[in-house]
């Protein structure tokens, strides 16, 4: 079976002088790769939560994460907010939602420099990404913040609300008033786009918007394994999003009820429409609006979100068939996708079960593999961090 520890042994793997490298399948950085933001973030992340857990040497590489997110070259020293990689000056909500994420969890396990990491990301998120009168996130900018993209992502909104979730856990003891903020937006966020698109759309969840919201259901038609944007429906989202619901949930006063139902009503679409659409076992990465598969490669991040979200609704349900789902799931991705010489998984499988390559190479970091193992059995709250501390 996998374990953390074996994971976090090839983790440690990716430092490298500005930061943490994109590994390979070998378990190697890859040489030459351009140094991204979100590799960066979220494997400072995983570290912080590794330091929360006592392991031994955890503490350097989680202020090697801090230090290179505060003032390496992927830090904008003169328009503020990070690059999306060295050789992409463009200003994503999705790179700076990570960046909220690293600096939240550096700050809950007491790294130096953690906090400061922390409030300068959130200062950006609020300031240049954070639409309040559609309470959600806008998607993109040029470096200087004066060209504001017209595309609006549900994806980089999902980061968004984990990042803020785990922002607030990390201030809630300093600063009950903004963490308190920051809640309010998870749960208006969530509310816009599970409570209402995906509701509204029997739990197809579209992922590509205009300016003002209105769904683009062709988007990336001709490209549909984009890694990021891909066209149709993302089943991993699905089971994401119906996670961060019950996160959301386990923070919120008096919570609505439709935080759990529709939590059950996205994680059951995702489960029914989604494993063996093909007719072959695991989840297809994307699905058409009529749940026929388009991209059938099987990705280990879907599988592991699927995963965790079953562990989490096992949690606060009390009903057996959660947690039958996530072992099922669980031994399917230990047969299939486990790497027994890296201690990961392999990123990405044809239906077969074959190593494959057509949106991902190698097996870049250990954000979704080390949550999903984190989740298993420990006490839903807003954040991952707060859970395991």
């Amino acid at each position: 079976m996998t374990d953390l520890e074996g994971l976090l042994d090839l983790a440690e793997r990716s430092r490298v002088p500005d930061g943490f490298g994109y590994l390979g399948s070998d378990g190697q950085v890859i040489l030459g790769r351009p140094l991204e933001t979100w590799i960066v973030a979220r494997m400072t992340h995983v570290f912080g939560l590794a330091v929360l857990l006592g392991r031994p040497g955890a503490g350097d590489l989680l202020a090697h994460g801090v230090a290179s997110l505060a003032g390496g070259p992927l830090h904008d020293g003169e328009h503020g907010g990070w690059y999306a990689a060295t050789d992409d000056d463009t200003k994503a909500a999705y790179v700076h939602a990570f960046a909220v994420l690293a600096g939240a969890t550096a700050t809950a396990a007491g790294a130096e420099g953690g906090r400061e990491l922390l409030d300068e990301a959130l200062g950006v998120w609020q300031r240049r990404f954070w639409d309040d009168a559609a309470g959600l996130a806008v998607e993109e900018w040029d470096r200087g913040w004066t060209t504001l993209s017209d595309y609006r992502g549900a994806n980089a909104n999902m980061h968004g609300v984990e990042a803020s979730l785990a922002a607030a856990d990390a201030l809630a003891g300093t600063d009950p008033d903004r963490a308190g903020t920051l809640r309010s937006q998870a749960l208006r966020t969530t509310e816009r786009i599970v409570h209402g698109f995906a509701r509204e759309r029997d739990w197809r969840l579209p992922e590509h918007f205009t300016a003002d919201w209105s769904p683009l259901p062709d988007y990336n038609r001709d490209e549909p394994a984009h890694p990021f944007r891909p066209y149709g429906v993302t089943v991993g989202h699905q089971f994401e999003w119906a996670r961060l619901a019950v996160h959301v949930r386990a923070v919120t006063a008096d919570p609505p009820e439709w935080l759990l139902d529709d939590a059950l009503g996205l994680f059951d679409a995702a489960a029914t429409r989604g494993w063996a659409a093909d007719g072959r076992d695991g989840f297809p990465y994307t699905l058409d609006w009529d749940d026929r598969p388009v991209v059938g490669a099987r990705m280990h991040w879907v599988l592991c979100e699927a995963v965790a979200a079953a562990a989490v609704l096992g949690a606060v349900t009390g009903d057996p068939r959660y947690p039958a789902l996530a072992r099922r799931w669980r031994e399917h991705g230990e047969q299939r996708f486990a790497d027994r010489i890296t201690g990961s998984w392999h990123h990405e499988l044809t239906p077969d079960g074959a190593v494959a390559s057509g949106t991902w190479s190698g097996q870049p970091d250990a954000y979704h593999l080390a949550q999903m193992l984190l989740l298993d059995g420990a006490p839903v709250r807003g954040s991952v961090a707060l859970a395991v501390s």
